[in-house]
């Protein structure tokens, strides 16, 4: 058995019908790049949510409100005021794996300077927040303790809200704005940030003490949240165990079920949406591989026609010799060098839809070579498993019929 000639035999074959070969590769094609295009959004999806989250430490963990159940009744709203300020000073003593920690009051509402507007959302801390959260003073200063024990009307901006109320140029530092009809001092311009993976602009926000927040703006006696830093991340296993310890110490909680806050870290949030991103990257490579296995069937279709087309000549080779094995090897060549030349085909497209999609639209895209080697696996192999039942066929043939055949 020449295997060379059998290669161009099979060449020769299909360079006779060009078009019909290339229709043929199209669904391969259209398979393989959005195996690989939708795979790299996928991942690049993944990559930008771990990046985000990351960056606002990986050692962040934070206290939300729950449900308050007693007895497996489930206690109604009063769950949304269980956190207080003697919860942020019994962690920041009793939590030696927590460096630092902050309450959170946050509202919603419009800024205003002069006759422009802006809606955006106004958050409380301490002196501890902005290091918390990963935010940075741009210019201005930071509000000191004196002015959260004076409910002080100061506030720091984001760069989203200056450039919406303020003229370009403008400095508004020392500027007065209203929230919710009440001044508020600009004291300091935060740092750009950017958007997160959620689509929530980072910049779009002020943050001012919570004293003021809570009693000026909420007029409430709790918090909204609490939000920690751990010692490292290799610390933030223990420090969630000392931070649940306290806050049930605190809340008089003896049993897990009767929990009335949530205690959540940024690596668990992380391992979630990756998970999430995980199975979404899954379900659009799996419909993206639909595209390949619809291309499988049209080269099985076309080595049908194929074998039809030429069962003359395959009686003729079969009469001076030719053995079914070498007729066998002859289709399935032409199969698979039908679905590897759409494979190599579709890995090029794929690159050049994953930049144009990563350059028009703004997403993320990372191209994994894994991605790439898998495809062409599965298109090799959908060329020779779809190819092997035709190239079967046209091997069994009897050569007196192929040969009386019209």
């Amino acid at each position: 058995m020449n295997y060379i000639n059998l290669i161009k035999i099979a060449k020769n074959a299909l360079m006779r019908n060009k078009f019909r070969a290339f229709l043929t590769m199209l669904g391969i094609i259209i398979g393989v790049a959005s195996v690989i295009a939708m795979l790299a959004i996928g991942q690049g999806s993944k990559k930008s949510i771990q990046d985000q989250m990351s960056s606002m430490g990986s050692n962040l963990i934070f206290i939300m409100p729950g449900s308050q159940q007693r007895g497996g009744v489930m206690m109604g709203n009063s769950g949304s005021q269980t956190l207080k300020m003697a919860d942020v000073e019994a962690i920041r003593q009793q939590c030696s794996d927590i460096i630092a920690v902050s309450p959170e009051v946050r509202s919603s509402g419009q800024a205003v300077f002069g006759n422009l507007n802006w809606p955006t959302s106004l958050y409380g801390g301490n002196t501890l927040y902005l290091g918390i959260k990963k935010f940075e003073v741009e210019s201005g200063r930071l509000f000191t303790d004196r002015e959260i024990a004076s409910l002080a009307k100061v506030c720091l901006i984001g760069k989203t809200v200056v450039e919406n109320i303020f003229p370009k140029g403008a400095d508004p530092i020392g500027q007065t704005i209203r929230f919710k009809e009440i001044p508020m001092k600009i004291i300091g311009v935060l740092s750009e940030k950017g958007q997160n993976s959620f689509g929530q602009d980072q910049d779009d926000i002020l943050i001012a003490p919570y004293t003021t927040v809570q009693r000026r703006f909420l007029a409430i006696d709790f918090i909204t949240g609490i939000y920690t830093s751990a010692i490292s991340e290799d610390k933030t296993e223990e420090a969630i165990t000392q931070l649940t310890n306290v806050m049930r110490k605190q809340h008089k909680i003896s049993k897990p079920t009767d929990d009335d806050f949530r205690v959540m870290s940024q690596s668990e949030l992380v391992k979630t949406f990756t998970s999430i991103s995980d199975i979404l990257t899954t379900l659009l490579g799996a419909i993206a591989g639909i595209a390949l296995l619809v291309g499988g069937i049209g080269i099985m279709n076309i080595m049908y026609v194929s074998v039809t087309e030429r069962t003359r000549e395959i009686g003729l080779r079969m009469s001076i010799g030719g053995k079914g094995r070498d007729i066998l090897m002859q289709f399935l060549i032409e199969s698979t060098m039908l679905s590897v030349s759409g494979g190599v085909i579709g890995i090029l497209l794929g690159y050049l839809v994953s930049a144009i999609i990563g350059s028009l639209m703004g997403w993320p895209v990372v191209i994994m070579t894994q991605s790439v080697v898998l495809s062409f696996l599965v298109c090799s192999a959908i060329g020779i498993f779809f190819g092997w039942y035709p190239a079967k066929k046209a091997a069994s043939l009897n050569p007196i019929d192929a040969l009386r055949y019209e």
